[in-house]
């Protein structure tokens, strides 16, 4: 008789309904194919899609649901024709575990704009299995999806990085903004909002942060570093800024007006929307015509993006301000986010916690 093959179980933390709630989930784990990376997870950030997912704002949630896609770990096994990483690694995976491969987006290595592309979790993989995230003991993801985390940069720094960091860094490259001497807005000052403030300092712009109250004033200059700070309903001093930047990038994930912030660009300025919203955003059609302005998105990053943005946080010694929590905390970790109680990413502590029921 032939040899029985065990199926291999790992443990995360799963939402089961939209309450959001989660608690211990056993799976199976597929098995190492020929191009697959066996992680054990170390830690996981937690991005504001996470809460979206597993509430089922945007009405496509599956569950079970292990959410996570801010993963960093340690290779354990690596399949037969995996030549870029080995066992011990300290490696990343995001938001994204697979794509066709064929079409104009993965042909150009941009991924993330793949109409078959499957995400990390809440999704279907080629197996015909659910894809799972990293709020979990480990994961096999395919080679191409893994990135290394430059040695010397702390595993829970690294994990905003890949999402936070990347959907930040890509907008600013592939729109020609990285050069110094600019002057950008960052609008809403959260897990992203704090990078994008971090990433455009280190490329010499001058930075203004816009937010809907003070709470953030003294935080923003003194310990993100930002030029100038502007509360969006302080007419007086958006007026002082009208026509002086260059670009803004949005990451407010509520409906909110777009005029106010088209006045403050100028010539050829570009609104780069990065809030994921599910009510249509309107403006005035001369905002944009009399300054021949852009309203425009970014979409996370591609992995050669990702590596690119990893070596440049490294270059520039950059780090993600954080609160690192065990897993028996994330539910509280989400009820804080909901309500914009985190300075400024939730980092899950997978490595240290009990995930066992």
């Amino acid at each position: 008789m032939g040899k029985m093959e065990v199926e291999r179980k790992t443990t995360g933390w799963a939402a089961r309904d939209p309450s959001g709630l989660l608690s211990p989930y056993t799976y199976t784990l597929r098995e190492t194919g020929p191009e697959d990376v066996h992680i054990r997870i170390i830690c996981c950030g937690i991005c504001h899609t996470d809460l979206h997912q597993t509430k089922n704002d945007l009405g496509m949630s599956n569950y079970p649901m292990v959410p996570g896609h801010e993963v960093v770990g340690e290779v354990v096994e690596v399949g037969s024709d995996v030549r870029k990483f080995t066992a011990g690694d300290i490696v990343g995976v995001g938001c994204l575990v697979g794509c066709c491969g064929g079409c104009s987006p993965c042909e150009r290595d941009l991924e993330q704009y793949c109409p078959k592309k499957i995400w990390s979790y809440n999704d279907v993989y080629i197996d015909g299995q659910p894809t799972q995230g990293g709020f979990a003991r480990a994961t096999v993801v395919h080679q191409k999806f893994v990135v290394k985390i430059p040695e010397g940069m702390a595993v829970e720094q690294a994990a905003p990085l890949l999402c936070a960091g990347v959907t930040v860094y890509s907008p600013l490259a592939h729109f020609g903004l990285k050069r110094p001497g600019l002057r950008g807005g960052i609008l809403g000052l959260g897990g992203v909002g704090h990078m994008g403030v971090k990433i455009a300092k280190a490329m010499g712009h001058h930075v203004t942060v816009i937010s809907s109250s003070n709470k953030k004033r003294e935080e923003a200059l003194k310990d993100l570093g930002a030029d100038d700070y502007v509360i969006g309903s302080d007419q007086s001093k958006m007026n002082e800024l009208a026509d002086s930047m260059d670009y803004i990038i949005d990451t407010v994930p509520v409906h909110h007006a777009l005029e106010p912030y088209l006045s403050l660009l100028r010539l050829d300025g570009k609104l780069i929307l990065m809030g994921v919203i599910s009510n249509p955003l309107q403006f005035l059609t001369p905002m944009v015509m009399l300054g021949r302005k852009v309203i425009t998105g970014s979409f996370i990053g591609s992995m050669k993006e990702t590596e690119e943005m990893l070596e440049f946080c490294k270059e520039k010694g950059l780090s993600s301000i954080i609160e690192v929590v065990k897993m028996d905390y994330v539910n509280t970790a989400f009820e804080r986010l909901e309500k914009n109680d985190v300075r400024y990413r939730f980092v899950v502590d997978v490595e240290g916690s009990k995930l066992e029921a």
